[in-house]
C-alpha cells in the first residue's frame, strides 16, 4: 500500500473527543475519570494537556459538540418544513428519530444539569443550550402570531418527551408529544381567528 493509500491516523484530539463523547454520555461526566478517557483513547496524558487544559475543557468541548450536532440535525428537519407550525412539529419529528436510536440515554443537557456544580462547564453549556431551545420555539411562535406562552408550553413538551423516553424506555412518546403540540397549535390558531368582542364605549 502506498503512502497515499495509507489511512490517516486520527489525531489525539479527535480520539480524546470521540472517547469522551461515548463515555460521558453513556456513564455520566462525573463517573468517568480522565484516566479512563486516556486509556480507552490510547492518548498519552501529555497529549491531553497539549489539546485541552484539563477535564473541564474536555467536558466543555464535548457539550459544545453535542449542542452543535443536535442543532444541525434540527436544521435538517426544518429545511423540509413549510411555515412556522410545520417547523415546530418538525422538532418533535427529530426527537422521534433520536429516541429510536439504540444508544439513546436521554437528553445530554438534562443529564449534564443533574451533575452540574455552580459555575461549572456543565452549568454554562446547559444554560447556552436552554437559551437556544427557548429561542428556537419562540421564533416560530412569534412568526406564526401565536401567544408568547405557547413557546414555554412547547419546551415543556420537549422536556417531558425526553425524560419519559429515557425513564420509560419508550421512544413512542415523541409521537405523543407531537400530537400534544399539534393540539396546542390548533388551539392557538383558533384563538387567533376568533373575532374580538367590541370594545365598550365610555359612558357619557
Amino acid at each position: 500500500m502506498s503512502a497515499a493509500q495509507t489511512p490517516r491516523r486520527r489525531s489525539a484530539r479527535d480520539r480524546l473527543l470521540e472517547t469522551a463523547d461515548r463515555l460521558f454520555y453513556d456513564e455520566g461526566i462525573h463517573n468517568v475519570g480522565i484516566d479512563r478517557v486516556l486509556a480507552q483513547s490510547g492518548v498519552a496524558k501529555g497529549s491531553l494537556y497539549y489539546n485541552f487544559s484539563g477535564k473541564d475543557e474536555l467536558v466543555r468541548t464535548y457539550l459544545h459538540n453535542r449542542h452543535a450536532r443536535w442543532a444541525a440535525r434540527i436544521d435538517e428537519e426544518l429545511a423540509a418544513a413549510a411555515g412556522p407550525s410545520a417547523k415546530i412539529l418538525a422538532v418533535f419529528d427529530a426527537l422521534a428519530e433520536l429516541f429510536a436510536e439504540p444508544g439513546f440515554r436521554g437528553c445530554t443537557f438534562i443529564n449534564a444539569a443533574a451533575e452540574a456544580q455552580p459555575g461549572s462547564a456543565e452549568e454554562q453549556a446547559t444554560k447556552d443550550f436552554r437559551t437556544w431551545l427557548h429561542e428556537l420555539f419562540g421564533t416560530f411562535v412569534t412568526e406564526a402570531g401565536y401567544p408568547d406562552k405557547l413557546a414555554a408550553q412547547l419546551v415543556m413538551l420537549y422536556d417531558g418527551a425526553n425524560i419519559s423516553a429515557q425513564l420509560d424506555h419508550n421512544p413512542g412518546v415523541a409521537g405523543a408529544a407531537r400530537d400534544a403540540a399539534a393540539d396546542l397549535l390548533d388551539t392557538a390558531q383558533a384563538a387567533t381567528r376568533r373575532p374580538r368582542p367590541p370594545s365598550r364605549r365610555a359612558s357619557d
